[in-house]
């Protein structure tokens, strides 16, 4: 079955070897084709809904999965909505603006692409998303700037989840796994600024 929600043109070929590569442009500028990156795909029916947005995250770049602010958002750790769907990569950084949102992958060594489920959500897709304790090791791993009190008061984390729903000893197993004495000062900043 072929998965009509993000295609690429390699699956277009693969089905029809003679289809002419110009039809994405047309079909593009009619209006009845999203681009999501060079070479991917959409039908403006599924850029509506909303689990999609994550969805094409995982498609149009991997490996990925869905980790840092988007991750902890989802999770209503944090209070604000974030727009940007924000991505942990063993690629390199990078990020596309389309017309179904904006999508940044930040980049970590491939032993590290560790700690996401595989959540289901519609037509038996699955969305590979970071839990919620490797998103706050990834957030600390990839943003230094959380090297202080204030800046960690400003992230405003839920601290009923800090306190009730995170899985403290799997949070300090993820940040034994970075080996990284930085990430080992900021997480334990994160512990003394939430009274944890």
């Amino acid at each position: 079955m072929y998965d009509l929600a993000c295609f690429n043109v390699n699956q277009v070929y693969a089905w029809e070897p003679g289809f002419d590569r110009n039809n994405f442009v047309r079909w593009t500028k009619k209006g009845l084709l999203i681009r999501l990156r060079q070479g991917y795909y959409t039908f403006p029916e599924y850029s509506e809904k909303s689990d999609f947005i994550m969805y094409f995250a995982n498609r149009i770049y991997r490996p990925s999965y869905i980790s840092l602010h988007r991750a902890l958002a989802f999770y209503g750790m944090i209070p604000e909505a974030v727009i940007q769907v924000t991505s942990v990569t063993s690629l390199k950084t990078a990020s596309f603006r389309n017309d179904v949102g904006e999508y940044v992958y930040k980049s970590v060594q491939a032993e590290l692409m560790f700690g996401y489920d595989l959540k289901p959500f519609a037509q038996g897709q699955t969305i590979q998303l970071a839990r919620p304790e490797k998103a706050l090791v990834d957030l600390l791993y990839l943003y230094p700037f959380y090297n202080t009190r204030q800046a960690l008061e400003d992230l405003r984390l839920d601290e009923d989840f800090l306190q009730s729903d995170l899985d403290h000893s799997l949070l300090k197993e993820y940040t034994l796994r970075f080996n990284n004495k930085a990430l080992d000062k900021r997480v334990q900043l994160l512990y003394i600024t939430y009274n944890l």
